[in-house]
């Protein structure tokens, strides 16, 4: 374990469904991630404004609660942060065209805890 907490950068996790941003947010913890939770996408939004050390955005795009899914997220965090990297996770079939904001990666549900490690991994060492 290092020393410096800026190794691995702060994921913020968005994911209507409790049991599974629970599983998410004890996978990235494992693995070394600083995790913030928000249950839609308007309370990802008000971290966002509020926190400048987001590294990467990870939201599911099915969540009833918010202004708005996951995909039109993405494409706002991509549009006011284009800096953060954006990982779409989804059980409801694969994104549109125009779905997602250009590179952004989409990972289907059920997803293996190590296949998102390893991609948020290569994610954020693309982005440094």
């Amino acid at each position: 374990m290092s020393d410096s907490p800026s190794d691995q950068p702060v994921v913020l996790l968005v994911e209507d469904d409790g049991l599974l941003l629970m599983e998410a947010s004890d996978t990235l913890a494992d693995a070394g991630f600083t995790v913030v939770e928000a249950s839609h996408a308007d309370k990802a939004l008000k971290v966002l404004e509020n926190r400048d050390d987001v590294g990467v955005l990870m939201t599911d795009v099915d969540m009833p609660q918010g202004s708005m899914d996951g995909f039109a997220l993405a494409r706002l965090v991509a549009h006011r942060w284009p800096s953060i990297p954006v990982l779409v996770v989804s059980g409801m079939g694969t994104p549109g065209p125009n779905d997602m904001p250009e590179g952004a990666r989409f990972i289907p549900k059920p997803y293996e805890p190590t296949t998102l490690v390893r991609t948020l991994q290569a994610f954020i060492s693309r982005a440094a």
